[in-house]
């Protein structure tokens, strides 16, 4: 589950729910493990990973936007405007050079939990994962294929 959300693919995403597939890998072996997010809009969403039968579910949340927005004035330059000579002013959006970042905090039916710190840019990302052992399992995140029509 910025990026987002997975949280830049998220942002870009809009106010529509995004689906993403998440590929989750120990560190102390190859077994693949599965996982899906969902970007429902507002910086957070529900995210569901399996690992040995057993399956964890939560929300993640945007920590570090991917980008922002704010307005300039002044500086764009001097020019006529609707309203005679000035400076003029307008928004601009920025890129986050680092990404996006979200934490996600997940729990099994048994109570063993699962936290996640991901980050996000472009549509895919990734991050770690850690369980109450201490086992920490790497994450690729990418927007779910859509089924063909």
């Amino acid at each position: 589950m910025r990026y987002t959300p997975l949280i830049a693919a998220l942002v870009l995403a809009g106010c529509a729910t995004t689906n993403y597939e998440l590929a989750v890998m120990p560190r102390d072996s190859g077994t693949m493990y599965s996982g899906t997010a969902q970007y429902l809009g507002g910086g957070e969403g529900p995210i569901s990973i399996t690992i040995e039968n057993r399956t964890y579910t939560g929300s993640w949340v945007e920590t570090q936007p991917s980008h922002t927005t704010g307005y300039v004035s002044g500086g764009v330059g001097w020019g006529y405007r609707a309203r005679g000579w000035g400076y003029g002013g307008g928004f601009v959006s920025m890129d986050n050079p680092e990404g996006g970042a979200a934490k996600a905090l997940l729990r099994a039916a048994d109570g063993s939990g699962l936290r996640c710190d991901l980050q996000t840019g472009y549509a895919r990302g990734g991050g770690v994962c850690r369980d109450d052992r201490g086992r920490e399992y790497d994450v690729q995140i990418r927007p779910a294929a859509v089924p063909a029509k």
